[in-house]
C-alpha cells in the first residue's frame, strides 16, 4: 500500500506539462460525452493528439495508434451528431445495437484485438502487448459505437478504462492512470443518462405516433 502510495505522489510530481493538459481535456471530453454536448469533440481531438505523442515516447504503440484512430473518429462523430436524418431535431438520438449491430461489434472487437497482438509481439518492442491491445481493441469498440451514438459504447468504455488503471500506473503515467478511474466512475454515469435519454426520446416517439394514430 506505502508503495502506491509512493508511486502515485512522485508520478503527480513528475507529470509533465503536456500529459496535464491531455488529461484535463481528456476529462472534459468525457463529461461532455455524458451530457450529449458536441463539445466532446474538439476536447477529445486535443487530448488524443496529444496521447499519441506520449504512447509513442512511453512505447504503447497499440495506444498511439488507436489515439489516432479516436483522431478520425471524431472528425466523423463531430459531423455525424449534428447531421441527424430527421432535419426536426440538433442532434441524432442515442440508441442500442440491432442484433447484426451486435454481431459487426463482436467481430470489430476480435479482429482488431487478433491484429494489434500480432503486431505488437513480432514487430514493436513492447512489453505489454497482451494488455496494450485488450485496452485497444475495446477502445476502438468503444469510439466506434460513440460516435454512432450508440449506448453500448459506454460498456465498451468502462472496460477500456478499467485495464487501462494498472497499465498506466505501470508504465508511470501516475496521472494518466489516475484520470482513467475518473473515466471510469465518468463512463458509468454516461451509461445510465444515455439510458435516460434514450427511453425519454422513445416515449416521445411513442406518444407521437399514438397521436398520429388518432389523427
Amino acid at each position: 500500500m506505502e508503495y502506491i502510495i509512493d508511486g502515485i505522489i512522485n508520478g503527480v510530481l513528475n507529470t509533465t506539462l503536456l500529459e496535464w493538459v491531455a488529461v484535463g481535456t481528456g476529462l472534459m471530453s468525457v463529461w461532455f460525452s455524458m451530457k450529449e454536448n458536441i463539445w466532446v469533440y474538439p476536447t477529445g481531438i486535443v487530448s488524443v493528439l496529444i496521447y499519441v505523442y506520449i504512447a509513442f515516447m512511453y512505447k504503447l504503440y497499440a495506444d498511439m495508434g488507436v489515439n489516432f484512430y479516436y483522431f478520425i473518429m471524431s472528425v466523423y462523430g463531430w459531423y455525424y451528431w449534428l447531421h441527424p436524418k430527421n432535419d426536426s431535431r440538433e442532434q441524432v438520438p442515442v440508441t442500442m445495437n440491432s442484433r447484426n449491430e451486435n454481431l459487426i461489434s463482436v467481430a470489430l472487437t476480435l479482429g482488431s484485438f487478433g491484429i494489434i497482438y500480432y503486431i505488437l509481439v513480432n514487430f514493436t518492442d513492447s512489453d505489454v502487448a497482451f494488455w496494450d491491445s485488450l485496452t485497444t481493441c475495446f477502445a476502438i469498440l468503444g469510439m466506434f459505437l460513440m460516435a454512432r451514438k450508440k449506448l453500448e459504447s459506454w460498456i465498451a468504455w468502462i472496460i477500456t478504462d478499467l485495464i487501462s488503471i494498472p497499465l498506466y500506473f505501470y508504465k508511470e503515467l501516475v496521472l494518466t492512470s489516475f484520470q482513467f478511474l475518473v473515466f471510469t466512475g465518468i463512463a458509468i454515469a454516461g451509461y445510465f443518462a444515455w439510458k435516460r435519454s434514450m427511453e425519454e426520446n422513445n416515449s416521445k416517439l411513442k406518444m407521437k405516433d399514438e397521436k398520429l394514430g388518432t389523427a
